[in-house]
């Protein structure tokens, strides 16, 4: 498992705290568990004029990696085609995660293979002759903290990686 760097994200106005203050850094798997959990993610996107583009879509973590699957011919996977960065949000309870990365079309591999091993289960979904395209979506910058009452100044924190 990667281990990326965690900092307090730079946000003037909102009272963040310093990495020391509050209850400190929240720690890289406290991020990769609700990533593992969540039901639904949204995934946003950037149409060719530069239009937001933003739908839910049900996925999994798998080696450090968001990975989910869309039609072929859809907004997101011909926005993907165009300008692969996108944002992943999505919020367990009140965890709240946000994933900027660059999505990577998977051709015939393993990691197509360890999808459908997860994602059937997972949402009760069958996945046999399943055959639309698979992204993986390999963080760069992770943000995470969460909005129980008092909560949000001391624990904001950002992951970074070298991967990028």
């Amino acid at each position: 498992m990667t281990q990326p760097k965690a900092s307090r994200p730079h946000m003037p106005g909102y009272g963040i705290l310093d990495a020391d203050s509050g209850k400190g850094l929240l720690h890289w798997t406290w991020a990769t568990e609700r990533l593992a959990k969540a039901h639904t993610y949204w995934v946003a996107t950037t149409r060719p004029d530069g239009a937001p583009h933003v739908m839910p879509v049900w996925g999994v973590w798998l080696d450090d990696s968001f990975c989910f699957s869309t039609g072929s011919q859809s907004r997101k996977a011909r926005n993907l085609a165009a300008n692969p960065r996108c944002v992943i949000s999505l919020e367990v309870a009140e965890a709240q995660i946000i994933v900027e990365g660059i999505a990577e079309l998977m051709v015939a591999s393993e990691l197509n293979h360890r999808f459908a091993d997860a994602y059937g289960p997972k949402y009760e979904w069958d996945m046999e002759g399943f055959d639309e395209p698979v992204y993986a979506v390999r963080a760069a910058v992770v943000f995470g903290f969460t909005s129980a009452a008092g909560e949000f100044t001391s624990t904001a924190t950002r992951w970074t990686f070298d991967n990028q």
